[in-house]
C-alpha cells in the first residue's frame, strides 16, 4: 500500500508500455503517475479538479477536468483545455471514464443541484458527442471482451447497467441493469475487467472490491479493505495480474479517519487473475 493521503483518489489505469500507473486526486488537481520498480509517485497540479486519466496514442496524457478534455505532457507538465461540450457548465464537473476499444474518451460528469449531468464522448478528431443525458454520479466504463457491450455505473443507480455497443460506430443501445449491488456492500464507483469478462467494481462506502459475473449478475468474490471508500481498480503488473486500487478521504470524520488504516492510499492486491490491456485515445 503506498500511504498517499488522497483526497479523493480515483482513475486508476496501467500503462503496459511504460510499467507505471495512472491515477488521480480529483480535489487536489493532480495526476500522479506511480512506478512500482521504483516506488516512486509523481504528481502534476494542472489547475482544476481532474475526473480521470488516459494514455495518448500520440504522446502523453488525456485528461477528464472540471470544464472538459485536456491534455498533459508529463515532460514539461503543461496542460491544455482541448475540448469542451456545448453547454457544459463548470458545476458539472468531470469524473471517472476511459477509452473504448477504438480510442474514443469516454467520461461523464455528475448532477449539480436539481440538473442531471451527462454521459459524453470525445472523438479522436476533436468533436465532442453527449451520449447519456440525465446523469447523477458518472463513473465506471468497461467493454467486453467481444466489443458488443459497454458496461457503464451511474452510482446513484446501486446498479451496473450495459448498453449493446456498435464498435465501430460507437453507438449505444439497449440500456438494461446487469448488476443490483446490496446496500450493505455500499455503492457501486469505478470499475475495470478481467480476461475472463468479469467485472470489478469498486465499493464507495463499501470497505471492498467485489468481482461480478457480468451475464448473471452473481457476487463472485468480495475483497475487503481496511478503508471505506474505495473508489476505482485496475489492472496491472508485467503480467496484468495485480489489482490496483484507488481510495479517498474525503468526508470521513476524524474518529473513523483514525480507525481506518490507508484511508486515501493507493493498494495493490494479487486478484487470481489476470486483466485486460487499457484502452489509448486515438487522437
Amino acid at each position: 500500500m503506498l500511504d498517499c493521503n488522497a483526497d479523493l483518489g480515483e482513475g486508476a489505469i496501467w500503462d503496459s508500455s511504460a510499467g507505471v500507473l495512472y491515477w488521480v486526486d480529483i480535489d487536489r488537481r493532480e495526476v500522479h503517475i506511480f512506478d512500482p520498480g521504483t516506488g516512486k509517485d509523481r504528481s502534476f497540479d494542472v489547475g482544476q479538479s481532474v475526473g480521470t486519466v488516459v494514455k495518448r496514442r500520440s504522446g502523453g496524457l488525456m485528461l477528464a477536468v472540471r470544464d472538459g478534455f485536456g491534455s498533459l505532457d508529463p515532460k514539461t507538465g503543461k496542460f491544455e483545455l482541448v475540448a469542451a461540450p456545448e453547454g457544459h457548465k463548470p458545476e458539472h464537473r468531470f469524473n471517472d471514464g476511459k477509452c473504448d476499444p477504438q480510442g474514443r474518451f469516454w467520461a461523464g460528469t455528475m448532477e449539480a443541484g436539481d440538473e442531471k449531468g451527462a454521459l459524453f464522448r470525445l472523438d479522436p478528431g476533436g468533436n465532442v458527442r453527449r451520449m447519456l443525458p440525465g446523469v447523477s454520479v458518472s463513473n465506471g466504463i468497461v467493454w467486453s471482451l467481444d466489443k458488443k457491450t459497454m458496461y457503464y455505473i451511474d452510482t446513484a443507480t446501486g446498479k451496473v447497467e450495459a448498453f449493446d455497443y456498435d464498435d465501430k460506430s460507437g453507438n449505444i443501445s439497449g440500456r438494461r441493469a446487469v448488476v443490483a449491488v446490496p446496500a450493505d456492500l455500499g455503492h457501486p464507483d469505478g470499475m475495470t475487467i478481467d480476461a475472463e469478462g468479469m467485472l470489478w467494481v469498486a465499493h464507495w462506502d463499501g470497505f471492498c472490491v467485489c468481482r461480478w459475473d457480468s451475464a448473471s449478475g452473481k457476487l463472485i468474490r468480495r475483497v475487503k479493505l481496511p478503508t471505506a471508500r474505495i473508489t476505482s481498480c485496475a489492472f496491472g503488473g508485467p503480467n496484468l495480474d495485480q489489482l490496483y486500487i484507488t481510495s479517498a478521504r474525503t468526508g470521513i470524520d476524524g474518529e473513523a479517519l483514525s480507525s481506518q488504516h490507508g484511508a486515501g492510499g493507493l493498494w495493490r492486491i494479487n486478484p487470481g487473475v489476470k486483466g485486460m490491456p487499457a484502452f489509448e485515445f486515438a487522437g
